[in-house]
C-alpha cells in the first residue's frame, strides 16, 4: 500500500506572520510591559509590508493581550502583558470543544498538587495560612440545598487555586490553577453538584484541615501524602457524581 503524504500545514496569512515578527522582535530587543513599540510608518518600512497588513497584525497581537493601543497625547501602541487570568481563560476556550474528563483532570491533579503542597511546607506566612482557614470558613456544614452545594464546590476548589499561587515555580502555579479554574467550570456546565454529596463535602473539607496543618509545622511528606489522598479520593467521589447526574440525564 503507498502511504499518502502527511498533510502540510495551513499556511499562515500575512498577517499573522507579521505579528510573529513583532513579538520576536520583542523578545530579542528585550521590551517590558509599558514599553512603546515602533509606530505604522515605521513598520511599514522595516518589514515591507502594506497599511492593511501592518493594521491587521497589530490587531492579532492585540486580541491576545501582546498590544496595548492608546490614543490621545503619549498615546501610540505599546508592549502589553498577558494576566494569567486572560490566559487561562484563552485556555479553557481552547479545552472547551475537548471534552474534557474528570479522569483526564485528576490524572495531573494527582501528579502536580501533592508536590506544589510539600514545596509550601513552612513556607506560608501566618496571614497566607490565614487566608486558607477563611477559603475553609465557607462552608463549615452541609449544604442545605443545590445552590448552596454550588457554592461550595466553588469555594472548594477556589482553596486549590489560592495554594497554588504562592508556589515558586510559575508554570506549576499557572498549571493548578487552570485545572481547578477548569474543574470549576466543568462542574457548573455538567451541574455535577447535583445531587448533594456530603461525603465530598465532609472528605475534602477534612483533607484541607489536615493540610493546612502539615504546613503550618514544616512537614512536607504529610502535607504530599494528605494532598495526594484528597486527590484520590476526591477523583473517586466526583466520577460516582459525575455517573449519577448522566443516571438522572437519561431517566429524564
Amino acid at each position: 500500500m503507498t502511504r499518502r503524504p502527511d498533510k502540510a500545514p495551513p499556511r499562515r496569512s500575512r498577517p499573522v506572520q507579521l505579528a510573529e515578527t513583532i513579538k520576536e522582535w520583542v523578545v530579542e530587543h528585550e521590551l517590558r510591559a509599558g514599553d512603546r513599540l515602533p509606530g505604522e510608518a515605521e513598520l511599514i518600512a522595516r518589514y515591507g509590508r502594506s497599511k492593511g497588513t501592518v493594521r491587521e497584525a497589530m490587531r492579532i497581537l492585540e486580541a491576545q493581550g501582546l498590544v496595548e493601543t492608546r490614543t490621545g497625547p503619549g498615546g501610540g501602541s505599546f508592549v502589553g502583558e498577558v494576566t494569567g487570568e486572560r490566559a487561562r481563560a484563552l485556555l479553557a476556550n481552547y479545552f472547551y470543544f475537548r471534552d474534557l474528563s474528570i479522569s483526564d483532570i485528576y490524572q495531573l491533579r494527582k501528579l502536580l498538587e501533592p508536590e506544589v503542597a510539600a514545596s509550601l511546607a513552612g513556607r506560608l506566612s501566618e496571614e497566607q495560612l490565614a487566608r486558607l482557614d477563611a477559603v475553609i470558613a465557607e462552608y463549615p456544614l452541609p449544604a442545605r440545598d443545590v445552590d448552596e452545594e454550588r457554592a461550595q464546590h466553588v469555594s472548594s476548589l477556589k482553596f486549590h487555586a489560592l495554594l497554588a499561587s504562592w508556589a515558586e515555580n510559575p508554570l506549576l502555579a499557572f498549571t493548578v490553577e487552570f485545572m481547578a479554574q477548569i474543574l470549576t467550570e466543568l462542574t457548573v456546565w455538567r451541574r455535577l453538584y447535583e445531587p448533594q454529596n456530603r461525603a465530598l463535602w465532609q472528605k475534602g473539607r477534612s483533607y484541607q484541615t489536615e493540610l493546612i496543618d502539615a504546613l503550618r509545622k514544616n512537614d512536607a511528606s504529610r502535607a504530599r501524602a494528605v494532598m495526594r489522598a484528597h486527590m484520590e479520593v476526591a477523583e473517586s467521589l466526583m466520577k460516582e457524581q459525575e455517573a449519577r447526574v448522566l443516571r438522572r440525564f437519561i431517566a429524564e
